[in-house]
């Protein structure tokens, strides 16, 4: 009989090492520079949690936290390296007082278009320097949405001149607002929530956004009426940033199953901002009639353009790694341009033939 005990207690300790431990569930947070209600910018990382979640059936939970809660909307990278969140998402070129590299990946004056940048992501060296630069930051970084070619700025007066731009002040981010500065601009950079109450006081002059399904929603055309046409912004990436210590404590298939969920919501967030401003341009014109849409005057673009250049050798001089990127983005996107000239503009010109 106690044989048959000693028996039975063995099988069932065996019994339970064979039977799997369910693992402790992991719950990360993950802070956002928008408030969390601002789609599509903030629609990228409520996606991943929720696709992450399915995909786990529920033991990998990321909870999502807009500026409201943070209350840190320009912090986000200082949060993620130093472990308070371990996912951020925001875009690149707020950091380039930290490191001016890190502009390469949301956008860069007179750059490359959508297409022709996810193209240098992923099948040219786009995330090979994305790591090399984000490496001392104990950071990954990936690609998180991209809103296209944004507009280039509301203005309460009409541009005719570069003297005109002169005194302004502007809110645009990146090399863009150096490029403004050299052409006479104040430039400032105020979080997305603050925009609207500094214009409407006269805190700035103008600003730029994204484009008309993001601007509308937030009032600007109630203030500054004049709407330019963009040159500034043509593919704007914003990022997710992990922290690396975490990330690499992830068993494997879950670190699939987050890259995979960025890349996916990074592409949607893409198809959702050009739909709202589908609608959002359609209605433009009816809704809001005080609506002035413009284009910079060729000598306006000239001066930009001249100034982008300035602005690219400066730090191309000073900066090894910035030199080295600019030489391999420059000749990419000369590369695929004359594909998306054959593709995009050769289609759309033979359209708007057609219609004349």
């Amino acid at each position: 009989m106690k044989k048959a005990l000693q028996i039975t207690a063995l099988l069932g300790a065996v019994a339970l090492l064979a039977t799997p431990v369910a693992a402790k569930k992991i719950k990360w947070k993950l802070a956002e520079t928008w408030p969390s209600t601002l789609t599509p910018l903030a629609s990228p990382p409520a996606k991943v949690a929720a696709l992450v979640s399915e995909m786990t059936n529920g033991e990998f939970v990321i909870k999502v936290e807009g500026k409201e809660k943070h209350k840190a909307p320009l912090g986000i990278l200082d949060m993620v390296k130093g472990g308070q969140y371990k996912m951020g998402h925001s875009g690149s070129y707020y950091w380039k007082g930290k490191d001016i590299n890190t502009v390469w990946f949301t956008s860069m004056p007179f750059g490359m278009t959508p297409s022709e940048q996810y193209s240098w992501f992923y099948y040219g060296n786009g995330m090979k320097y994305m790591a090399e630069v984000y490496d001392k930051f104990g950071i990954y970084n990936f690609p998180g949405g991209n809103t296209g070619n944004q507009m280039g700025g509301w203005f309460r007066k009409e541009i005719n001149s570069v003297d005109d731009l002169k005194g302004l002040k502007m809110r645009i981010p990146g090399l863009a607002g150096e490029v403004m500065a050299k052409l006479g601009v104040n430039v400032t950079n105020i979080p997305g929530g603050e925009l609207y109450t500094s214009l409407d006081r006269g805190t700035i002059d103008a600003l730029e956004w994204v484009g008309p399904g993001m601007d509308i929603k937030m009032g600007f055309h109630k203030v500054a009426p004049y709407y330019y046409t963009g040159w500034h912004e043509p593919a704007s990436e914003m990022q997710f940033m992990v922290n690396k210590k975490a990330f690499d404590k992830l068993p494997k298939n879950y670190q699939t199953i987050l890259v995979t969920a960025m890349k996916a919501a990074a592409m949607d967030m893409y198809i959702e901002n050009f739909a709202t401003s589908v609608d959002a341009w359609e209605k433009m014109k009816t809704d809001f009639p005080n609506i002035k849409v413009k284009s910079y005057p060729k000598p306006v673009l000239k001066a930009m353009k001249s100034a982008a250049d300035d602005v690219y050798a400066k730090y191309a001089d000073a900066n090894p790694k910035f030199k080295e990127i600019h030489a391999d983005y420059m000749g990419y996107m000369k590369k695929a341009r004359a594909w998306s000239m054959m593709m995009q503009y050769g289609y759309l010109d033979l359209n708007k033939k057609l219609a004349e």
